[in-house]
């Protein structure tokens, strides 16, 4: 995988930066750009056609899962990785109904979050260990 650009879209500041910051250390990826909202994230995706999203599943106005899915419907090249503190297995199938390829629990994302970005851009699934 030579190039990969990533949009973030999550609510929390501190989070959007600690994924920039694992983000910005792997050769070849870039953050394309942020967003604090769903809303925002299915512009920006419009705007800056990244390879793929890490999508918050909780973010005020439209939440991570319709705007997967509105992504995924209109701009299905882009890959969707949804980032989450909810281990509900049901919410995971509803994800992936979606459209998302891959899940990763926020708890889980320090030794998972490489490995989960490298599948889901490969166009494989990825879920965090407790949810598989």
């Amino acid at each position: 995988m030579n190039s990969l650009r990533i949009l973030i879209a999550d609510d929390h500041e501190m989070i959007r930066q600690g994924l920039i910051r694992i983000i910005s250390g792997q050769p070849g990826w870039i953050v394309c750009g942020e967003a604090v909202n769903g809303r925002q994230a299915v512009q920006l995706a419009h705007e800056l056609k990244p390879d793929l999203v890490v999508m918050d599943y909780t973010m005020p106005g439209l939440n991570g899962m319709e705007a997967t899915r509105q992504i995924r419907k209109e701009l299905p090249q882009i890959e969707v990785l949804v980032l989450s503190m909810h281990d509900s297995e049901e919410l995971v199938r509803e994800i992936i109904q979606a459209g998302a390829r891959g899940y990763v629990l926020k708890s889980d994302a320090g030794q998972s979050l490489v490995s989960a970005i490298k599948s889901v851009a490969e166009k494989k699934s990825f879920f965090t260990p407790r949810i598989s």
